[in-house]
């Protein structure tokens, strides 16, 4: 066979309109993008609130600069990788939302520390707290907040006394600087969020401890921020491309998802059965409480019931009237923008339909 004959494959390039391009491809609308960024941004700044974006959500240095260049704070990454690789894109006010342990990764944040003046981490555990602390003995001081479990059920310490009790020990130690509290609560629990930062600053102010950072978050409680008074930023990541989960949470609407997954119809088995070709490994198989994999814009009362890697199953039965042939394509918002962005080496943007860029998923699938 001759493999030089083979036409290359045609990969995404300003210009091209959507309908040339080959699916299944998740395409950004540049201005749901812009409007969505600018929304958030006018609430924070309304409110006098600092806004942290989280780049889990888009993992794009591009994207990141323009919520930066809004007004955002800084940034908030998950991993040291993704860290590095906004920090090399000259990103300087960092912070990380995990518990970091382990020589290799201290050593990785270490040299980040080195590398960038605003960079901070959290810890929950006197563990955590010892590790960071040994390790950075003898280098730059390292600023850790202290990850607090207001009601969200992940990590954090328990109570605002333990809050302190930890802060005590971040204060302790000559290696390491006290930079505040963080929490990633439950959605709408703003009335516990604030008495936990409160009773917690009370503690502290006991000890003379400032508490520079109330750091909240979460999208679906992007807009009633405000509700906690005595929390300093606030960080989100979903917002900025909106999915078919924070439509139901009521945080946006369908015209604000500025992501869709473009899919192809490859087969139609039976009238009542359509088949994509987009499957886990283009929607993502998250649920998070819904009952299907995504939205049809085209075809509203059409569910997308099951996903196999590369096949999505479509259960036609409700929809009236005509419904997609063979070689039709469709546009889906999926459920979950962020695991998306970790499935493809590049996100493709357009205005009315046209490309007008393509950036790379510049932090996806990265290890710690």
């Amino acid at each position: 066979m001759d493999f030089a004959s083979i036409p290359p494959l045609t990969l995404p390039k300003p210009g091209d309109r959507l309908e040339q391009l080959s699916t299944p491809l998740p395409v950004i609308d540049e201005d749901r993008l812009a409007a969505n960024i600018a929304r958030a941004q006018s609430y924070m700044d309304s409110h006098g609130i600092a806004f942290r974006p989280h780049i889990k959500t888009h993992k794009i240095p591009a994207l990141a600069k323009a919520q930066v260049e809004a007004g955002a704070k800084g940034i908030n990454c998950q991993k040291i990788t993704e860290a590095e690789v906004f920090a090399a894109a000259g990103f300087d006010d960092i912070l990380i939302t995990f518990n970091i342990l382990g020589e290799d990764k201290l050593a990785r944040l270490a040299a980040l520390n080195e590398r960038i003046a605003g960079l901070k981490v959290v810890a929950d555990s006197i563990v955590t707290v010892t590790g960071l602390a040994a390790f950075f003995t003898g280098r730059k001081p390292l600023t850790v907040l202290v990850e607090c479990d207001t009601g969200g059920g992940r990590c954090g310490v328990q109570s605002p006394d333990e809050a302190a009790a930890l802060a005590r020990s971040i204060v302790a130690s000559k290696s390491l600087t006290f930079g505040g509290l963080m929490t990633y609560p439950k959605a709408h629990t703003e009335a516990a969020v604030d008495h936990f930062f409160l009773a917690a600053m009370a503690y502290l102010a006991v000890d003379g401890i400032d508490c520079p950072i109330r750091s909240n978050g979460g999208t679906p409680s992007l807009f009633s921020a405000h509700l906690v008074p005595n929390a300093t930023e606030h960080r989100a990541g979903t917002y900025i491309y909106n999915d078919r989960a924070m439509v139901r949470a009521g945080h946006c609407g369908l015209d604000d998802c500025a992501m869709h997954i473009l899919a192809t119809v490859v087969s139609r088995p039976t009238p009542d059965r359509a088949v994509l070709d987009a499957g886990s490994k283009a929607l993502t198989s998250d649920l998070l409480g819904l009952a299907d994999f995504g939205h049809i814009v085209e075809y509203p009362d059409a569910r997308i019931t099951s996903l196999s890697e590369e096949h999505g199953t479509v259960d036609l039965s409700h929809v009236e009237g005509p419904r997609p042939e063979i070689g039709e394509r469709l546009r889906i918002i999926p459920n979950h923008t962020c695991v998306v962005s970790n499935l493809f080496d590049t996100m493709t943007f357009h205005r009315a339909g046209v490309v007008t860029r393509v950036e790379e998923v510049a932090a996806r699938g990265l290890v710690w």
